[in-house]
């Protein structure tokens, strides 16, 4: 039956018609693309758009203008690659790549920068900053100074002090001086503080903590630091400290007003005064490779440095040497099938290898206690032998415990790499008249370093960075005679670098710490790569 020309048919279209494939889809694949998975990627973007967004923020409210740059040129290159149908190899290469520039090329390169200054103890912070510090360090009541009726108040986690100036309701914390923020009829504390929460009296007087803390806590008058700063003794009434040191922004100098003496900004981040004398606070500065310089000029420090970059070679080497001989000897005995009880024996073997490094150096710490340690007890019939307090002992008891806990890595390899082997090559040597230990010689030993060669190279590397069991096991000690930053006979590099930079204590150098990083990085990566190279001459037994 025909249509009548003009009427629409209710007939279903052809089944090349894009009517009928849009219309016989399923439900949840309709919106030309746009389905559920589109929906997901448009949520997953949303949260990492947000976090970007704030990391971005954050960084220009730091100043922090390359972190800033980073940042937004990631960002946008996500959004990009996720949001378009091109380029798709590299949605999955993205993220790695990411990763890669926030953990490793950002921090190689922040480490690098920390190199060329003088970051460390007593320089942290911009000039300002040192300013600040300064006249804080300086600041005395003075006589002339009325008492406000003061409250604590609290904001964000961060505690301020809230004063009655004659009506006028001011309020500021240790960052942010005093502001107004509103007005009161009543003579005494704010009651109310808008933008703060009151902390009330009893809070802090029943916390000695919490009392100490506000005790201590100095609130700017003003954006000017030579103003002094609010402060109090019991939480109610507050008072303005001045410090005995004025800053002339114009002529870079502080001047102690009780003694005189004119300390100036130099150009190493420090205050000094014409006698030598420098203010405890100073700032940070480029000092291009004085850090470098020092480590290779600083009489100082040259000798004990030397001292801990020896052992670290003759550790890292050992820790690899010792070792690997222990585990494949091992590995060839539990390799014969006359042994009886292997699977039992092999297992008892590698028990070490499951402990945490970290737990098993502090048991050896015990263990080689001169007083009571059961190394003396029962191996020595209680001798009082200084494991830990004579050097050469120390490195000795150290490269123990490392071989007991490495040992066993070693001879896992090892055993596969012997189970590996062809068959036929040992006969065929067997029959032409070649012993056991020229088979050693001359075609196991080549054929497991074959194997195990790259496993080496990197376990040098690890070894010459291992600070867990240097650090657990006695933290470096004993003491180097006269070196600065607490470096020790059993100190390697890296812990030599934890030293300097007083994380665990004591004076810290964060900008000698991070040079010394970088000529760590140096000489692994440059060892590493010989080595690399000289594995290819062992192909030619394969």
């Amino acid at each position: 039956m025909s249509v009548p020309q003009g009427t629409v048919s209710e007939s279903a279209p052809p089944a090349d018609s894009p009517l009928r494939s849009s219309a016989t889809e399923p439900h949840g694949r309709r919106w030309n693309g746009l389905g559920w998975g589109f929906l997901v990627k448009l949520l997953l973007m949303a949260i990492v758009n947000a976090f970007g967004l704030m990391g971005i923020v954050a960084a220009v409210q730091a100043e922090s203008w390359i972190i800033a740059t980073a940042a937004a040129v990631l960002l946008i290159a996500a959004d990009i690659v996720y949001f378009t149908k091109r380029a798709l190899p590299l949605k999955y290469l993205l993220p790695g790549l990411g990763f890669l520039l926030v953990f490793q090329v950002f921090i190689f390169g922040y480490t690098a920068y920390i190199a060329f200054t003088n970051y460390g103890a007593g320089h942290v912070g911009s000039q300002e900053q040192a300013v600040a510090a300064a006249l804080a360090q300086g600041e005395r009541r003075i006589d002339t100074s009325p008492s406000y009726p003061l409250a604590v108040v609290e904001r964000g986690g961060e505690y301020g002090f809230a004063i009655n100036d004659d009506g006028d309701v001011r309020a500021g914390g240790p960052e942010s001086p005093l502001e107004s923020v509103g007005e009161t009829s009543a003579t005494g504390a704010p009651t109310d503080v808008p933008g703060w929460n009151i902390v009330p009296r009893g809070t802090f007087l029943g916390d000695p903590t919490l009392q100490q803390q506000v005790v201590e806590l100095r609130v700017p008058v003003s954006d000017d630091p030579n103003d002094g700063s609010i402060r109090t003794r019991d939480g109610s009434t507050g008072a303005v400290y001045l410090s005995t040191l004025s800053w002339d922004a114009d002529a870079q100098t502080i001047t102690d007003s009780a003694t005189g003496v004119v300390y100036t900004a130099t150009e190493s981040g420090t205050f000094a005064a014409d006698d030598g004398t420098t203010l405890p606070t100073g700032w940070v500065v480029q000092v291009g490779a004085d850090n470098f310089l020092r480590l290779f000029t600083d009489p100082a420090l040259l000798e004990p440095l030397a001292l801990v970059t020896l052992w670290t070679f003759v550790w890292a080497t050992l820790s690899v040497i010792v070792p690997f001989a222990l585990g494949l000897i091992v590995a060839i005995i539990f390799n014969d099938p006359r042994v009886r009880g292997r699977k039992i024996l092999r297992t008892l073997f590698i028990l070490p290898y499951a402990f945490p490094a970290f737990m098993s150096a502090l048991l050896f710490r015990g263990m080689f206690n001169a007083e009571f340690g059961v190394i003396n007890e029962f191996f020595f019939g209680g001798a009082n032998i200084d494991w830990l307090g004579d050097p050469w002992l120390a490195r000795l008891a150290v490269l123990f415990v490392n071989v007991w806990l490495t040992y066993p890595y070693y001879f896992l390899v090892c055993t596969g790499a012997l189970q590996a082997l062809p068959s036929d090559t040992l006969e065929a040597a067997s029959i032409d008249g070649a012993g056991r230990i020229r088979q050693m010689r001359s075609i196991i030993l080549p054929l497991v370093l074959v194997a195990t060669a790259p496993l080496l190279i990197s376990s040098f590397a690890f070894s010459f960075n291992n600070f867990t069991v240097i650090y657990m096991f006695n933290s470096g000690g004993p003491a180097i005679p006269g070196a600065p930053y607490a470096l020790g006979a059993t100190d390697i590099l890296i812990s030599a670098i934890w030293d300097i930079s007083g994380v665990s204590g004591g004076a810290a150098d964060y900008g000698l710490a991070s040079a010394l990083s970088i000529i760590v990085f140096i000489v692994v990566g440059v060892i590493s790569a010989l080595a690399f190279r000289q594995t290819r001459k062992l192909e030619e037994y394969q």
